[in-house]
């Protein structure tokens, strides 16, 4: 009697024993399953990529800062002459009674835009601010042109189309030549032939209306 009352003791104990042990085997998986090695190596990548682009900015706005004087001013007008082009086109579409002045309106806003959209990216590289309406004097003169219908407003546009057209051909070539920045004189060059043609049909349509 005594031996079985030992031998169901030790049973006992080495059951307990086994019971014990799965216990810390599964507190240790537990403990394993804690750690978040792969949400460590994002934070490491998120970082990386915050310094990657805090340097481009850096960049970006340095070289907009390494701008010269020349440079600017040529690029604010380029930027402010360009949406008068566009803007002034449109009124020309709908407003013009001449069907050259209203070719010459679409010819102006087709190119224009398109010359406007390379500024944008040219500006948007170096990190600078480009002038998104246009100054008093410019403004004016859009307000002014769409106050006129008619014959009156086809002489109008014609007159500013010659006008505004030589002093943007002057201003290009001036910074094809002493601009510092050479994409941004390589732009001048590139859109030179542009308004140069510009200039002739705008001649042409002046001619139409004024016989």
């Amino acid at each position: 009697m005594k031996n079985s009352i030992l031998a169901l003791l030790a049973t006992i104990a080495i059951a307990a024993c086994k019971k014990q042990e799965t216990k810390t085997d599964n507190y240790s998986t537990d403990s394993t399953a804690t750690a978040f090695p792969v949400d460590s190596a994002k934070t490491d990548g998120d970082s990386a990529l915050i310094s990657s682009d805090s340097t481009a900015v850096s960049s970006a706005n340095s070289a907009a800062n390494s701008l010269s004087d020349q440079d600017k001013k040529f690029a604010d007008g380029a930027a402010r002459g360009g949406l008068m082009e566009v803007m002034m086109g449109e009124l020309a579409s709908t407003n013009a009674s001449n069907k050259s002045i209203k070719s010459l309106g679409e010819m102006m806003v087709k190119d224009h835009r398109s010359v406007n959209e390379e500024l944008t990216k040219w500006a948007s590289a170096k990190g600078y601010n480009l002038p998104t309406a246009l100054d008093t004097e410019k403004q004016k003169k859009y307000d002014d042109l769409k106050a006129k219908k008619g014959v009156e407003f086809d002489q109008a546009y014609s007159d500013l189309m010659v006008e505004d057209h030589k002093k943007d051909i002057a201003e290009f070539k001036k910074e094809s030549s002493d601009g510092k920045e050479a994409s941004l004189k390589s732009f001048a060059s590139k859109t030179l032939p542009t308004l140069e043609h510009h200039l002739m049909e705008s001649e042409k349509a002046r001619a139409a209306v004024k016989k």
